[in-house]
Order: C-alpha cells, then structure tokens, then sequence
C-alpha cells in the first residue's frame, strides 16, 4: 500500500511538471476582452511570458516575441522569474521524489535515507505549488482589478486566459503529490521502531509483544569418584620387600 501511495505522488507530480511547462510557455496568460461593440472585431490577442500573439478571422495565428523584458508590466516580469524557478524546483522534486522510492536502489537502503529523502522531495512539490499559485494568482487579481477599472477603456481591458486556469490546477496537482509523500512518511514513523547500533547505524524492527521470562533449570554435575588407597599388610609388606631401607625403619621401630 505504501509503494502505491509513492507511485500515485510521483504520477501526479509529474503530470504537475508537465503543466508548469505548458504554463510558462502559452501565451494565453491575457486575453482580449469583447465588450459591448467590439463582439463584432474578429481578432483575438493574447499575452504571455515570452510572446504576445494575434489571430484574425481566416488567418493563422501571428506571434512575436518580446522585444525587452521592461516591456512586460510588473506582474508578468515576475511572472517569469517564478515560472522559471517553479520548473526548476518540480523537476528536481520528480527526481529526488524517484530517488527516495523503496523500489528504488539508487541512494542508501535504510529506512531512515529514504524518509529524509521523500520529505525532501514532498517539501520540493509544495515549494513549486507556492511559486506557481504566486504568479498566476497576481496576473489573474491584475486582470480583474483592470477589468472593472473605469479608467481603462475597452481596448485596454483584458480576460482571463487558459494557461491561468491550467496553472491553478497544476498548482493543485503539486499541492496533492507533495502531501502524500509527507503523510506517507508520518504514517512510516508512527509503525516502526528504530534501534541505533554503536556505529550510528539503525535497523527497522516492527514492535514486538514482550515475552514473560522462563527459569530454566541447568542440570547439577556429578561429583567425580576418589581413588580408594588399599591398606592391607600384605601391600605394606610387598612394599617393604622391594625397599629395603625401608624395611629396615619399620623393623627397628
């Protein structure tokens, strides 16, 4: 279950990477706005990042690129420096988050390596979610504060396009990949146990029901037996006989 749960984040913060991509690089951050009279001018603009683009009625669609970047306003100035950075950190999220997988080989086996791995990893998926709900957040609250602004005329005013509604849900999809890698490693922690070894090393033990303690009876050695001296006179003479010196002590005594 717990490889699967793995899995699922790392499809979906794939899927998320893909959408950053698509993000920062379609133009249809702001489109034209048809109000009023000008529902009747077939010509639709579109502003990205990169690249503004125009398409008329019967016409393929023309984009240029950008001549300088002051020429973009402040919201997609910054826009582009936190896509960019957003990219950056998914991918390297989708890498460490591959890396830190239990079917994995590539870094350490023990447990341990591996959960400060996936919760770095989860920790990458929930920073690229913040730098991409930031700027597509700002560009969408700049569109409809400009929208409703009395001010700007109709020309001036612009709509929300497709490649913000594609980063809200890309935002979402990294929100969710990153926390259920950090929820996986929670769930990790509160099941096991980690005994530390004298080398600063650990094993994963599952918890064990203790064992009531049994006497066990050693059985007693046996004494050995003593060598019995015999004592009977006519050992004590042959003895004598082969000694004669000592014969001669007994006989005068």
């Amino acid at each position: 279950m717990s490889n699967n749960l793995e899995v699922v984040a790392l499809v979906i913060g794939f899927i998320g990477l893909i959408g950053v991509a698509a993000v920062t690089g379609l133009p249809m951050w702001k489109v034209t706005a048809f109000i009023d009279a000008n529902i009747i001018v077939m010509e639709t603009r579109w502003e990205g990042l990169w690249m503004n683009c125009y398409r008329q009625a019967n016409i393929r669609m023309q984009c240029k690129v950008y001549d300088s970047l002051l020429f973009l306003p402040p919201d997609l100035q910054a826009a582009r420096g936190l896509m960019c950075s957003s990219v950056a950190v998914t991918t390297f999220a989708v890498i460490v988050s591959a890396v830190g997988m239990k079917c994995t080989r590539v870094v350490d086996h023990r447990a341990r390596t591996k959960h400060i791995v996936l919760v770095a990893g989860g920790c990458l998926f929930l920073l690229g979610c913040i730098t991409t709900l930031i700027p597509v957040s700002w560009t969408g609250h700049v569109i409809i504060r400009d929208f409703y602004n009395p001010l700007l005329i109709d020309a001036q005013r612009r709509e929300l396009g497709e490649a913000l509604y594609i980063g809200w849900a890309t935002s979402g999809l990294l929100f969710s990949a990153g926390v259920i890698l950090l929820c996986r490693h929670s769930e990790d922690k509160g099941s096991e146990r980690y005994v530390y070894s004298r080398a600063s090393d650990y094993t994963a033990y599952p918890p064990q029901p203790l064992q009531p303690q049994q006497l066990v009876l050693l059985p007693q050695p046996q004494p050995r037996p003593q060598p019995v001296l015999s004592r009977h006179p006519s050992s004590i003479y042959s003895y004598h006989s082969r000694h004669p010196s000592v014969h001669s002590g007994v006989a005068y005594l």
